[in-house]
């Protein structure tokens, strides 16, 4: 019978030959500041999309996050977060999570409250203040979003500079009007007319706004929420999945269209 060699972790060999052991309680430190967010703090997940941790070995979870690293292994919120992670962290962080008792399937932690309130207040009416600065389509949803940008955020964009203190961004979500044959009627600029809205997305910063979050998400002040179509706020959403994806944007004032933000401010629509 062929055996396959285990392939060990770089992280845990250079540890090895440095004589250095993981350090578990340096290790917790770090799950409850930054990890708890989904993995809860014992390594027993916050969602059922999320897999507890608590009692994985070591190994196992050194690999998946040097995975999330490199690259190899994907996904959004893991491949913001690890490459922040020394080798130390990811073995302290392991070792942790590894001396943790197996949680069962249906398990669940609750977010902490820092990861789930935020500052940003339903939208006002966007026809005051604020410029549609952008329309974009969504065909394999059959919908369209109109991009807001208030004042502040519009200065600063018509001068490239980053968005301060007091820049808004909010993001209305409308279904896409259907012909007859259930294909989006399109406008004369070619972007899909809306019909029924369907909810408001909103970024907003402050002074202070970001001091309770953990440096590896925080976004300097930005804070994020969604609001229902009648502008009530959404109170089942942990918004760590927003930092995080907005985190690699940080040059671009973590937006995602900060450039169409400038076009629009520069060609006078401020």
């Amino acid at each position: 019978m062929k055996l396959f060699p285990m392939v060990a972790s770089a992280v845990l060999v250079a540890a090895a030959a440095q004589g250095a052991q993981p350090d578990p309680a340096a290790g917790k430190l770090l799950a409850a500041e930054v990890c708890v967010a989904c993995h809860g703090a014992n390594g027993v997940s916050v969602s059922a999309d999320i897999p507890h941790l608590a009692g994985q070995r070591a190994a196992y979870l050194v690999r998946q996050l040097e995975a999330f690293k490199a690259g190899t292994r994907k996904n959004d919120l893991m491949g913001a977060i690890a490459p922040q992670l020394s080798a130390t962290q990811m073995a302290d962080v392991a070792a942790y999570f590894a001396s943790q008792t197996g949680a069962a399937v249906d398990a669940k932690s609750t977010v902490p409250a820092r990861f789930v309130a935020s500052h940003v207040t339903p939208p006002p009416d966007l026809g005051a203040g604020f410029v549609r600065y952008l329309t974009r389509n969504f065909p394999e949803q059959n919908s369209v979003s109109y991009y807001y940008a208030n004042a502040v955020a519009m200065a600063a964009a018509a001068r490239a500079e980053p968005l301060p203190d007091g820049a808004q961004i909010y993001v209305e979500n409308y279904s896409a009007r259907l012909d007859a044959a259930g294909k989006p009627v399109t406008g004369a600029d070619g972007s899909f007319v809306g019909d029924q809205l369907r909810s408001y997305t909103g970024m907003a910063r402050a002074a202070g706004w970001g001091e309770l979050l953990p440096a590896m998400v925080r976004n300097e002040n930005w804070n994020y929420a969604v609001f229902k179509a009648d502008r009530s706020v959404r109170t089942d959403l942990n918004y760590t999945e927003c930092l995080v994806c907005h985190k690699p944007q940080a040059s671009r004032s973590f937006l995602f269209m900060y450039d169409k933000l400038v076009d629009a401010a520069r060609a006078g629509r401020h």
